[in-house]
């Protein structure tokens, strides 16, 4: 495998960062989890934004290259691969400085772009997932927006590795996803994924006004929703309302829609809406990047 680091492409082995690099020292950066359909970035621009806030959030957006830029590297990373369909992983740092907890105003970034190959997605596609998805409630808590905007996506992921953590201290081995809830209990989101529920007939997920990282994909979803009619609600809910759902599922951009099999044990498992999103979600992919 080849990386891009630096403006650079290099082998894997070679692909290393200074211990002095604040993404290392400090988890000072950011990053998008990207999927590359056919050798097209899905959804570049929303990922593209999102980026861009989220250096924005950590004071050296201007210190970053253009979006072009960065695009052509993602496209020169898959190329070298001989990739068309792939994980990508686009990770943006504040670069080397001193041993200093207060950045220094003079930023040169690092950037480093991996990637790994991918079925081939789209209505010719197959899942990178086997089976529908095991949750369970964690006690775990995100990370409140006081203390890091959730709409930031930072190489700072404790929550989320410690909810995860979580799941194999109590033993849990089974279970794919940790879903995480607000200190009011409040359904929220999964370690790496947001979710979706359906209740006589209304498609809900978790409001933005929670601490959870808003996705992709979970735009993508409510786009395509709000296309086709569906009724959709966003707001606040308890485990309950999930555990009594009709049925459920969970997006990221590399599972796509996931259907949930169980939630703490509760059958749910997926449906006649579920299979419809994902239906139309496959299409969009087909008519965007092949």
């Amino acid at each position: 495998m080849q990386y891009h680091l630096d403006g650079k492409l290099v082998p894997e082995e070679e692909a290393t960062v200074s211990v002095r690099d604040r993404g290392f020292a400090y988890g000072d950066g950011a990053f998008e989890t990207l999927r590359a359909y056919g050798g097209t970035i899905l959804a570049w621009d929303a990922h593209a934004d999102r980026l861009e806030r989220t250096v924005a959030t950590l004071g050296f957006a201007e210190a970053i290259p253009p979006r072009e830029d960065l695009h052509k590297r993602v496209r020169e990373t898959l190329a070298a691969n001989d990739l068309a369909d792939a994980y990508v992983k686009l990770s943006i740092t504040r670069g080397v400085q001193p041993g200093k907890l207060t950045p220094a105003e003079r930023v040169d970034p690092t950037i480093v772009v991996q990637v790994s190959p991918l079925p081939r997605g789209g209505t010719d596609g197959e899942n990178v997932w086997d089976e529908a998805a095991v949750l369970r409630t964690v006690a775990t808590r995100p990370v409140p927006d006081e203390s890091i905007p959730s709409d930031a996506k930072t190489h700072n992921y404790l929550d989320g590795i410690l909810a995860r953590l979580e799941l194999r201290r109590t033993g849990d081995v089974q279970a794919d996803e940790a879903l995480m809830r607000d200190p009011d209990g409040y359904v929220v989101e999964g370690a790496t994924s947001n979710l979706f529920f359906v209740d006589d007939g209304v498609l809900k997920t978790p409001s933005t006004e929670l601490p959870l990282l808003p996705g992709v994909t979970r735009s993508i979803v409510l786009q395509l929703a709000g296309e086709e009619g569906l009724p959709v609600e966003e707001g606040r809910y308890a485990v309950e309302e999930v555990h009594r759902a009709d049925e459920a599922f969970v997006t990221n951009t590399t599972w796509e829609l996931r259907p949930v099999e169980t939630l703490d044990g509760v059958e749910i498992g997926g449906g006649p809406m579920t299979a419809l999103l994902s239906r139309l979600y496959d299409q969009r992919v087909e008519q965007l990047c092949y």
